[in-house]
């Protein structure tokens, strides 16, 4: 079974070729907060280890509305933004 298994994730694993810290708040970064707040990379990581073809976004804002953890429990975010201008330096930008 653990063999078929890391088959699948070798064949889909993913891996960024570099990151680095985010400067300014965007779009872009207040997802990879939720993403990163949730424990993944990103999105691609994300639909690599929960296995999802979709990821639910608030129609109004296009921010991640709901993220399954590693241990199956859910977080839900605001329509809002939720990065703080502190917390923006934290957040990883990976570049594929």
């Amino acid at each position: 079974k653990n063999s078929e298994v890391s088959g699948v994730m070798a064949k889909d694993d993913i891996k960024p070729k570099s990151e680095h810290q985010a400067e300014n708040w965007s779009d872009h970064v207040e997802n990879l907060y939720r993403f990163q707040l949730a424990g993944y990379r990103d999105e691609v990581e994300y639909k690599q280890v929960k296995q999802v073809d979709t990821v639910e976004y608030w129609p109004e804002t296009g921010f991640v509305k709901k993220l399954q953890r590693r241990d199956d429990t859910f977080y839900y975010y605001n329509k809002q933004r939720e990065c703080e201008d502190k917390e923006v330096h934290k957040v990883k930008v990976y570049v594929y």
